[in-house]
């Protein structure tokens, strides 16, 4: 399975001066749980805001530019690489721009939080995306200041991306 998972304001912001803009009680907590014990797949600059392998996770890092190794990290030049370094685990997807517009069509499920603000100056947004092509469904809401929903958009069966191997 390749998934892509991803936190966005209802503008679409996904960033702001290379960092997320929110912090978020229990917000990450979507993240760990489906991720941990499976594959991460990063962007360089994703990665450096976070400055570390996410534990109990393959990490392969995506930059044409620097190279990341150590337990659990590897560095592969494309997403198509890393998909084929993954080999049969599943993997998540999880920023940024460039990673996620070139995963849309490549990806099974998207966990996308919609995080209920609007960030005015944000710099980094998600890709548009056929939402025809998926069936979406409302997971849990949370949130104290600043409330979010978690959607799942499953591909329908018969898109583009079937049939296509890793």
């Amino acid at each position: 399975m390749v998934a892509l998972i991803v936190a966005r304001s209802r503008n679409n912001v996904i960033g702001k001066e290379g960092r997320i803009p929110w912090r978020i009680k229990g917000e990450q907590k979507q993240f760990k749980e489906l991720t941990t014990g499976h594959c991460v797949v990063i962007g360089r600059r994703s990665y450096q805001e976070i400055g570390h392998p996410l534990p109990n996770r393959r990490n392969i890092v995506v930059s044409r530019t620097e190279t990341f190794e150590g337990e659990n990290l590897a560095t592969a030049r494309s997403l198509a690489e890393a998909l084929q370094m993954a080999g049969k685990d599943d993997v998540y997807i999880s920023g940024g721009y460039e990673l996620f517009k070139e995963a849309i069509p490549l990806v099974d499920v998207m966990y996308i939080t919609e995080v209920d603000t609007v960030v005015e100056d944000g710099d980094t947004f998600f890709p548009d995306f056929p939402a025809e092509d998926f069936e979406v469904t409302e997971g849990e809401s949370g949130g104290d200041e600043i409330r979010y929903t978690r959607m799942t958009y499953r591909r329908k069966r018969g898109g583009v991306h079937e049939g296509i191997s890793r």
